[in-house]
């Protein structure tokens, strides 16, 4: 009777929870624009957290080598932003150069793609009818797909400029929580329950040590990529190497299916000019992913998360269906702090039957 109670149970409990997600959906038109709201406001902050998880154990080390705190803050603050504006400083320009020059080049863009597609038809013209309607289809949704894409890039641009005010407050933000670093934690050990304390510093500490050598190590490694494909670029008398470089760089976050995406600019650009230029970009990107295979990830990243690629693959896979290039980023991340949650939740409750099965003798009173 106990055994089917509690199955009674269980099926409330899930109906219940069932019920209330699909309410909180339905009247999601009520709670979306204040989450959104909340959202943006809190944007600065969460990325000033995370630039402080990145370089406190730059200031620990410091610290620990006997330099004072303050100055070894003010040194890595000033290193780090200071770098980055310098970067944004010379960069941008070059950037908006080379922007400027591909949309004055755009229509012989679009003259080699004419050029390709009727190629592809006058090929396919001898073809059943069903095949060539199925080309023509794939190739109207690729169409629709690259503009989509575009657009989305100009809206992203557009909001970046008028969040520009929002995103300026960033380095004051991550200034004050480098500086009152230990403050800060002490006031979230109060704030948390006591219950909870324990296990919850233990979570943070496997999440830690799980993601964020591969968070620190990823980005060093996703610089160095863009670095030396800017570079290689360069060399090799390619358009627009600073960009490419770039786009290169920053989809390498993205484990496995990034350096796929960061090579279809190149070569796609590449096609424009000559057939040798496509052999020489592919020789490039070859050449990339085998310095990032071999030699930087396994030096800088290393196997830190303790996961089978199949997982990652996976995690890869739902992020992209469910948020874009944004979950495709964010997929690992939260794939491992997953992994510790389960882990962590599966003790606790191995735990829990233990002390429940062996009560001690507070449970005999």
């Amino acid at each position: 009777m106990d055994i089917r109670m509690k199955w009674f149970y269980r099926i409330g409990f899930f109906l219940l929870l069932f019920a209330m997600i699909f309410v909180f959906l339905k009247i999601q038109q009520i709670w979306l624009p204040i989450a959104r709201v909340v959202f943006t406001v809190f944007i600065p902050f969460i990325i000033a957290a995370f630039i402080t998880y990145l370089l406190h154990p730059i200031i620990e080390v410091l610290h620990g080598a006997g330099l004072h705190r303050g100055v070894a803050v003010l040194i890595i603050y000033f290193l780090f932003f200071g770098g980055i504006g310098y970067g944004l400083y010379k960069g941008i320009p070059a950037i908006i150069d080379q922007l400027k020059d591909l949309s004055e080049n755009i229509p012989a863009l679009t003259a080699q793609y004419i050029n390709m597609v009727d190629e592809i038809q006058n090929r396919t013209s001898a073809w059943p009818n069903g095949m060539r309607e199925r080309i023509d289809t794939g190739i109207v949704a690729m169409e629709g797909k690259l503009d989509q894409f575009l657009t989305k890039i100009l809206s992203g641009f557009v909001h970046l400029i008028n969040s520009i005010v929002i995103f300026a407050i960033i380095p004051f933000i991550a200034f004050y929580m480098l500086k009152d670093y230990h403050l800060l934690k002490k006031a979230a050990w109060y704030i948390t329950p006591r219950p909870w304390r324990k296990q919850g510093q233990l979570f943070l500490r496997d999440v830690d040590s799980s993601l964020g050598n591969y968070i620190r190590g990823q980005l060093l490694v996703c610089f160095l990529i863009g670095t030396i494909s800017a570079i290689l670029f360069w060399l090799t008398d390619m358009k627009y190497p600073l960009l490419l470089g770039f786009i290169v760089g920053v989809t390498n976050v993205i484990p496995y299916f990034g350096p796929i995406i960061g090579a279809v600019p190149a070569v796609i650009i590449a096609a424009t000019i000559s057939i040798k230029m496509v052999v020489i970009a592919l020789i490039i990107i070859f050449i990339l992913q085998f310095l990032e295979g071999n030699i930087l990830s396994p030096f800088i990243v290393g196997k830190s998360l303790h996961m089978h690629p199949l997982f990652i693959m996976l995690a890869l896979l739902m992020g992209g269906e469910i948020g874009g290039v944004l979950g495709l980023i964010i997929a690992v991340p939260v794939l491992s702090i997953t992994k510790v949650a389960i882990i962590h939740a599966k003790e606790h409750l191995v735990h829990y039957r233990h002390t429940k099965e062996h009560p001690g003798p507070e449970g005999n009173h």
